[in-house]
């Protein structure tokens, strides 16, 4: 049979974990999933793990490029580092920037998605407006340069592209609301990060649209920082708010660097599989060896340096991440009791969920696209299929 691949393993799905099981696919779609073969007379593609390729929905970069290089081999080299290492859905995200720099970015990203093959490595499903509406005392490592609060006729232009699936405002910047107000008519998923706002002003934004938190404690409000805000009475925060509210979801870089076992841990039991993404937040360090690298684009990003396992500004502060989604997958899952199946669903079909393309990603299911990734016992990603076809996981050079 033509165009057809049938997959044997321990197959992950979003609540159990079939054992010795079947996923089969034809030109590019899942046909079946199940304990039997069905399909005796195609060859047998096996690994220990039969799992969903991974959805990442806040990522910068890797092997030597950064998506705010603005240019389309930026972006596949991203995007192929990416697909080695399980990620099979990118959201390519923004940085700050000028308007020129944002818009190269976006375009950028636009003809690598029109002109997708799978030797691209991972699918653009669309991409994160993240920089560059940050709070000043927030910025991070995100170039203050870039900074500003919210420009209408720049959002308007760029939240009108077809492409830009994810909106990222600080809540408490004047215009942050009629930003909020535009990203919902626009549909896009609405999330508040690099913010220091309080559980009021996050509560105006909920109103409008706001859904989602980024990177949970890092670069966010706290009880702490708002007292430095407002002084007394202390005030709830991001992490209040999510905590609270069901309706509110967040993301954690689990690379083991950012945070703790015991936040780990604290994550899962009290957010949840369901709202509660892991993500990369990965820069262009990611496969490259130790050196001084630009976190955004190449010309004026941020210096940021990276000894191997993490990259940080020169204040010695975390700068983003240097590791991909299956090094995040395997921290978690040992960091945690989270049964596997969770684990990964947390990497691949809530973040789906939560921007609107779990109809065709993030799942092993009958008619979604046949995003499929083989991983050994020790969840190593050894093989990775994107619709059906497969891509080569063999380390490319580091730019």
């Amino acid at each position: 049979m033509e165009n057809m691949v049938v997959f044997r393993g321990d197959v992950v799905l979003p609540d159990r974990i079939l054992m010795n099981s079947f996923v089969a696919s034809k030109n590019g779609r899942i046909i079946y999933v199940g304990a039997e073969n069905m399909f005796p007379s195609v060859d047998v593609v096996e690994g220990k793990f039969v799992s969903p390729g991974y959805v990442d929905i806040h990522v910068h970069g890797g092997a030597n490029a950064d998506y705010m290089d603005g240019n389309r081999n930026a972006v596949l080299e991203s995007n192929r580092c990416h697909a080695r290492h399980g990620t099979t859905t990118v959201f390519p995200t923004t940085t700050t920037g000028t308007s020129e720099e944002l818009d190269a970015m976006i375009s950028a990203c636009e003809d690598a998605q029109n002109a997708w093959q799978t030797s691209d490595g991972a699918r653009i499903a669309g991409v994160h407006f993240y920089g560059p509406y940050f709070a000043e005392d927030k910025v991070g490592v995100h170039s203050v340069d870039g900074r500003r609060d919210p420009v209408q006729e720049e959002y308007e232009y760029f939240l009108r592209k077809n492409i830009v699936r994810i909106a990222t405002c600080a809540a408490e910047l004047p215009g942050a609301l009629d930003f909020y107000r535009f990203a919902q008519r626009a549909g896009c998923f609405i999330t508040c990060g690099h913010s220091n706002a309080h559980w009021g002003e996050l509560e105006l934004g909920f109103a409008e649209g706001i859904r989602h938190v980024d990177h949970f404690w890092c670069a966010m409000s706290s009880v702490s920082s708002l007292r430095g805000r407002f002084g007394t009475p202390m005030r709830a925060g991001m992490e209040q708010f999510v905590l609270h509210n069901e309706e509110m979801s967040t993301e954690i870089i689990a690379d083991g660097f950012h945070l703790s076992v015991e936040l780990l841990q604290f994550a899962y039991d009290m957010i949840g599989h369901h709202r509660l993404c892991l993500v990369t937040d990965a820069n262009r360090a990611l496969d490259c060896p130790p050196g001084e690298y630009r976190f955004g684009p190449i010309e004026t990003g941020t210096i940021v340096i990276s000894d191997g396992e993490t990259v940080r500004d020169p204040k010695g502060g975390l700068a983003s991440s240097m590791h991909g989604m299956d090094h995040m997958v395997k921290t978690m899952a040992s960091a945690t009791n989270a049964p596997l199946h969770s684990v990964i669903k947390m990497a691949s079909l809530t973040p789906a969920q939560l921007v609107g393309t779990a109809s065709n990603y993030g799942s092993l299911e009958v008619g979604k696209v046949a995003d499929v990734i083989l991983l050994s016992e020790t969840l190593e990603v050894e093989d990775v299929f994107l619709g059906g076809e497969q891509f080569s996981v063999r380390r490319g050079s580091c730019g």
